[in-house]
């Protein structure tokens, strides 16, 4: 039985990249999660003028009935915003009901604490295919990750290669470099037309590659259907998209073979597990896309460990401070390791995670609360 507490404050520690919110009810009890990333200074203004005012003084058990509400109570902002902002709250509730149960969130949704296998996620295009090769074969080695994923041609390309030749390089070096034993995976970012997509498939199949990610412009859908229906690798996708209408819509078009909701651009827990079971029953693996080091990962890992759909492994990000500076120094103790190519979910309530008080402390603090 969820238990009950009035919701009297919600906060938001952000800056360009990250938003952190703190809500707490009643009787002092507290709860974190996140806004999603990239401009969470932008959303954590949506928060506190389009989420708060629905929030405060409502139950903390009244989320599931509150993720349909306040979508209909801000109707005239069906967008990307809004969500983002929504998994703010979503994602601070079921840190607080793991607390208040003492259990892992991932115990809460019907799973347990455990291993997860992840892969090997690579960001990166601006890197030559015998540089990228050498470093994910680092990385198997090192951390015995056995899948890895990169990119192909260019985001948003049509049809363009990042520079000429470089997908048909990298494709067959990296498949030559690790071995058939590690699974690849690649993902396009919405690079392709379907006819060029489905040639770039061809070649993937040809090198053992599993999984295409993305191949056409993701708000074509329809697009990347006619490729899933002409390659026999996975089609995945669906990061982007984060109007359950349209979920239902491509689920029931198999617009693609997986499907990779976003945590924290569609919603939170409560609408991530609508997908996912929407997925299930037309017997498709649900793989989230969760391509960077904040929390995002962390809530897909306990969603991975709930869901009956999960599919073969975790996204991982492998990019660090060079590439990804602001995603470091958020937690007083890193919440992500890898052992021999899997990543844990612990026992600890809720997420199991402290905010480092460094990194609230350059932030953007603002506060709503029940006057």
């Amino acid at each position: 039985m969820t238990e009950t507490a009035r919701i009297t404050r919600l906060e938001t520690f952000a800056d360009e990249f990250v938003g952190f919110v703190r809500l707490t009810t009643e009787d002092g009890r507290q709860g974190w999660g996140q806004v999603s990333t990239y401009h969470s200074d932008i959303t954590a203004q949506v928060f506190h003028r389009q989420i708060a005012p629905w929030v405060l003084g409502r139950d903390i058990a009244d989320l599931e009935a509150l993720v349909d509400e306040i979508p209909e109570r801000e109707h005239k902002f069906p967008g990307s915003y809004l969500r983002r902002a929504l998994a703010g709250l979503d994602t601070a509730v079921w840190d607080w009901r793991g607390k208040a149960a003492g259990q892992p969130v991932a115990a809460l949704l019907g799973g347990s604490a455990g291993m997860i296998r992840a892969y090997a996620s690579s960001m990166r295009r601006d890197i030559a295919p015998a540089d990228e090769a050498r470093r994910l074969a680092d990385l198997v080695q090192r951390d015995g990750f056995d899948a890895v994923k990169f990119r192909v041609g260019a985001e948003c390309g049509h049809d363009r290669d990042e520079w000429p030749g470089r997908t048909e390089e990298i494709v067959p070096l990296l498949r030559k470099t690790l071995g058939e034993e590690v699974s690849l995976l690649v993902d396009a970012n919405s690079g392709y037309s379907p006819a060029r997509a489905i040639e770039v498939g061809r070649m993937l199949e040809q090198n053992g590659v599993e999984h295409f990610e993305e191949p056409c412009p993701y708000w074509e859908w329809e697009q990347s259907a006619e490729v899933a229906r002409a390659l026999d690798l996975d089609v995945a996708g669906g990061e982007q998209d984060c109007d359950l209408s349209t979920w239902r819509r491509m689920i029931d078009a198999r617009a693609m073979d997986v499907i990779q909701p976003d945590i924290l651009y569609l919603g939170g827990m409560v609408r991530t597990m609508r997908v996912a079971a929407m997925g299930a029953a037309a017997g498709l693996p649900c793989t989230p896309h969760c391509a960077n080091l904040s929390l995002v990962t962390l809530f897909t890992m306990h969603l991975l460990r709930a869901i009956p759909n999960a599919g073969r492994y975790l996204e991982f990000s492998i990019e660090g401070p060079d590439y990804y500076p602001w995603q470091q120094d958020l937690f007083v103790e890193d919440p992500y390791t890898i052992e021999n190519g899997q990543a844990r979910v612990t026992e600890r309530p809720g997420w199991g995670i402290e905010i480092a008080p460094e990194w609230l402390k350059k932030s953007t603090y603002q506060q709503s609360e029940v006057s």
